[in-house]
């Protein structure tokens, strides 16, 4: 926006440029003039000296000698409203002399008066335009009278007293009736000028007004009273993936659902509240994707304070409720974890015994017997239950990991050497692998990737029973990060089950704990990683993971205990496996 010392030197400078027009101006009327009547009393185009004008002359002198005062005068002082009653004044007076030269009321240069006026009524306003034509009336009728009563000698002859009085009064009506008119034509220039001045204004504040909308970073969104959206900002169209243009006029209940209860509480609430009411709700995207918001609504009015519509403030609150839901899972998988690691240990010693003394009866039985197909059973279920809370303890009471610069494509090829080999994988199953040929380095712990791309794509291809294609891609990617895509053809998850995924002892559509997943998440948010799961039923599986590059440490579990009174756990636990966006 201008500043105000800006808008005053334009100003200035425009008047400035007025004035300078005003006293050139008058010089070229004036030598016009003088030209014009030489060739007059002339009578053809062959001037001679004894027709010469003497009186214009004198004019025309003295205009020159007042253009060098007024420019010296306008160059030193900015006070231009005096400036121009001084010169139109002066101007004035040399008419009237110019009048008591050249024939008194009967002077052909009587007209000069009329110009005058005409041209005062462009720099001046109505009430200034008309004193000046009242002005040259004062002047023109103490001429004649002065003339006539001979107290100044007059040039030329004596008329009637019936004449005279014609001459005057039609002179003095023409010049009141021309002041009138130029005082009209004054009031309609300065009301344009002040319409333009209104409507530039109007522009910038419209200009102001749009860019503060489109600058704010919560979505608003400004209806009628019947619910037609007029106003969607930049933040809305970023938050609903929709256009302004496509909802502009749309109704406001498409979007956000029949929310009328919610208006009408926040309309004839109790506005004493230190703050309007919160509402929130669902809203999806064009793609499919649910979006959480938090929106309250007040009322617009008009001039008149008259409710005119309504504005609606929004902001997506997806991945802070997200943040809320992965702390209180960290809290429970704390508790739990803690409570596990002792009931493990205690479950392993009678386990112990237990399978000692099995192997000892099993030993005394014959090989055929059913005792002993079911002692076998029993030591089967035995390892079983051993396998799961081995797993179990390296879930709550991970390893230290041994952190190094690490190829993550040549992680990838290892991993899928060994998935050539696994049973989990069929001929029908496809496993493409689009890695670049340079190395792509990452500060992990090798043994650890591996972990995390073996329990991925053992359950990508579980999910693939009658076979499929399996892809994973690696790039790099802006804020030195790395980008590892997984993505299968299976039968997909709900959206509850992608909600529950990384959870341990979730349902496992492999009939599997659930805890390998679980360790991938740990691992993952140890290495300050972030991993997003993109799934929908009978459409496949799309597990996105980023790691930062080499240069960039992760905080071990010593570091995060000796700074984790001086900064909160979200800065070091990045994941979010619920922030991801499911597809519905």
């Amino acid at each position: 926006m201008t500043s105000l010392d800006e808008k005053v030197e334009s100003a200035n400078s425009r008047e400035m440029s007025r004035m300078q027009m005003l006293i050139i101006g008058r010089l070229l009327i004036v030598f016009l003039l003088l030209v014009t009547s030489w060739i007059w009393y002339s009578g053809d185009l062959v001037l001679s000296v004894e027709n010469f004008p003497r009186s214009l002359f004198l004019v025309f002198i003295i205009s020159v000698g007042l253009t060098v005062v007024y420019f010296l005068v306008a160059r030193i002082s900015r006070e231009f409203v005096w400036q121009y009653w001084v010169q139109f004044a002066f101007d004035a007076l040399l008419i009237t002399w110019l009048v008591w030269r050249t024939g008194d009321i009967t002077s052909p240069y009587v007209t000069l008066y009329f110009v005058l006026i005409g041209i005062a009524s462009i720099f001046f306003r109505p009430n200034s335009t008309l004193a000046l034509a009242i002005v040259c009336v004062l002047l023109f009728s103490g001429l004649a009278v002065a003339t006539r009563l001979t107290f100044i000698e007059g040039s030329a002859s004596e008329s009637s007293t019936a004449k005279f009085v014609q001459i005057i009064t039609f002179n003095l009506v023409a010049l009141l009736v021309v002041g009138l008119l130029a005082s009209k034509l004054a009031d309609r220039r300065s009301s344009g000028a002040e319409l333009a001045a209104t409507a530039r204004s109007l522009a910038s504040l419209r200009a102001l007004h749009e860019r503060i909308i489109e600058s704010i970073r919560s979505g608003l969104v400004t209806t009628d009273l019947d619910g037609n959206i007029f106003t969607f900002n930049a933040a809305a169209v970023e938050i609903t993936g929709r256009s302004a243009s496509e909802m502009v006029g749309c109704s406001v209940y498409e979007l956000f659902g029949d929310i009328r209860e919610q208006i009408e509480l926040a309309v004839q609430g109790n506005f004493d509240l230190v703050q309007l009411p919160r509402f929130e709700t669902d809203l999806q995207t064009p793609d499919g994707f649910v979006v959480r918001i938090g929106y309250s609504i007040s009322q617009l009015f008009s001039e008149e304070n008259e409710p005119s519509g309504f504005i609606l403030t929004f902001q997506d609150l997806t991945q802070i409720r997200s943040m809320e839901e992965s702390i209180r899972r960290k809290d429970r998988l704390a508790a739990v974890g803690r409570v596990g690691a002792g009931l493990a240990h205690e479950i392993r010693n009678p386990l112990g015994a237990m399978r000692g003394a099995i192997q000892v009866l099993e030993s005394n039985m014959p090989p055929e017997s059913i005792q002993a197909d079911l002692m076998k059973i029993i030591l089967r279920e035995s390892d079983r239950l051993n396998s799961i809370i081995t797993n179990f303890l390296n879930y709550a009471r991970p390893k230290t990991g041994n952190y190094t610069e690490v190829d993550v494509c040549e992680s990838l090829r290892d991993t899928a050497t060994l998935l050539k080999h696994s049973p989990d994988v069929r001929d029908s199953h496809d496993l493409h692998l689009r890695l670049p040929d340079k190395p792509i380095m990452v500060y992990a712990d090798a043994t650890q990737l591996k972990q995390i791309f073996w329990n991925l794509a053992r359950n990508s291809f579980q999910a693939m029973p009658e076979g499929g294609h399996l892809k994973i891609s690696v790039e790099t990617i802006p804020n030195s990060r790395v980008r590892i895509v997984i993505e299968d053809s299976g039968v997909g998850m709900s959206p509850e089950r992608v909600e529950q995924l990384f959870e341990p002892f979730s349902n496992s559509t492999s009939g599997g704990t659930g805890l390998g997943l679980s360790i991938v998440y740990q691992i993952v948010r140890d290495h300050n990683g972030t991993i997003n799961v993109r799934s929908a039923q009978g459409e496949g599986t799309v597990i996105t993971i980023e790691f930062p590059k080499e240069g960039s440490r992760p905080v071990t579990p010593d570091a995060a205990k000796e700074i984790a009174g001086s900064a909160p756990i979200e800065k070091f636990l990045k994941v979010k496996p619920e922030g991801t966006k499911v597809s519905s």
